[in-house]
């Protein structure tokens, strides 16, 4: 993905769902749905393939929501995609999809149809919706079936991190192509489900031992959270590599360097976990708000309270978002990192 620049675009809020984690629905279920007209559309994508010309990149777009399927214009958009030669994939629902539907896509260029899976089906059906559960499960052959790769996504918090073992399980058993996983981002301090730093570094032990037990099981496990990195590094397969510059970023959380958000009524997002809103597609341009001075914010790393001090600093700091949905600081150090930092 290193010569790709990526783009979260959230085409609509329409949504057959409405999970008690979502970003748009979180606090108000009853807010006025937007969805980004055609033209309007038309016009983002030129003002991204600008600014990748300018970065010498290429667009990457993960098409999401809502559901972007129940986008009225979501059919107009995608030979769009396939007479550009952009490549991306959709992050969705899996209430639309049938056979043909999938062969769709994957005949406009979709490489991945991402879902969720947040918990086993008491828990997963209580955050998203009843019988969400069995028709997530039902969709992913239908989905590989047509030649694309399937992406089982879980948003781990206190309310399920206890099924995460089982939820690998069932990811592997229906043979997800990729699986990975990322903390819930609080929406305000009242809805925060904190877990301790120590429960999490014990969840990432009991999870890599579950990766070795399905190495050779077509899964893919993707290491997600940057706190992968911290732990691989406790446990020495990650080694700080000899002879690097001070001052580089190597790794680590990806705001500021090599995403954006773009969402329905046109704002830009540094990311989308937390409210850090950078301008305005329609009214801006992209180079000029990316390589521009109000997303410098999210690249001042000195100003990371904890991860400024730490000698992982140029390949982890946790996640920004995660620290600001506890803090609403995204400087403050992540509540799940357990490395003591003088």
């Amino acid at each position: 993905m290193d010569k790709y620049f990526a783009f979260q675009w959230h085409i609509t809020d329409s949504c057959d769902q409405r999970c008690e984690h979502c970003y748009i629905f979180s606090e108000d279920k009853n807010i006025p749905l937007c969805e980004m007209p055609w033209g309007s559309m038309q016009a983002v994508i030129d003002n991204c393939e600008e600014m990748c010309a300018k970065l010498g990149r290429a667009p990457y777009f993960y098409i999401t929501g809502g559901d972007p399927i129940l986008h009225k214009d979501f059919w107009r958009l995608l030979p769009l995609f396939k007479e550009k030669h952009i490549a991306f994939s959709i992050l969705g629902n899996p209430f639309h999809l049938n056979g043909e539907i999938c062969k769709r896509l994957k005949d406009y260029g979709c490489e991945r149809y991402q879902l969720s899976l947040d918990g086993l089906r008491d828990t997963h059906d209580k955050i998203r919706r009843p019988g969400s559960f069995d028709t997530t499960l039902e969709k992913i052959s239908i989905i590989r079936n047509a030649g694309l790769r399937c992406v089982i996504m879980t948003t781990v918090s206190g309310a399920n991190i206890a099924e995460l073992p089982a939820i690998i399980d069932t990811a592997v058993a229906n043979r997800a192509d990729v699986f990975a996983f990322a903390r819930y981002c609080p929406t305000s301090f009242e809805k925060s489900t904190h877990i301790e730093p120590s429960e999490y570094r014990a969840l990432l032990d009991m999870c890599w031992n579950k990766f070795g037990e399905y190495k050779d099981s077509g899964t893919i496990f993707n290491l997600k959270d940057h706190l992968w990195t911290l732990w691989l590094h406790d446990k020495g397969i990650f080694k700080i590599p000899e002879g690097l510059g001070s001052e580089m970023i190597y790794d680590g959380c990806n705001c500021g360097i090599s995403h954006l958000t773009i969402v329905p009524n046109g704002d830009i997002y540094a990311c989308r976990r937390m409210d850090s809103a950078v301008g305005n597609v329609f009214t801006d341009r992209l180079a000029d708000i990316f390589i521009g001075e109000r997303m410098d914010k999210y690249r001042d790393y000195g100003s990371f309270e904890k991860c400024s001090k730490c000698e992982l600093g140029r390949f982890c700091r946790g996640c920004p978002a995660v620290a600001y949905g506890y803090t609403r600081n995204l400087y403050s150090a992540d509540p799940q990192c357990w490395k003591e930092v003088s």
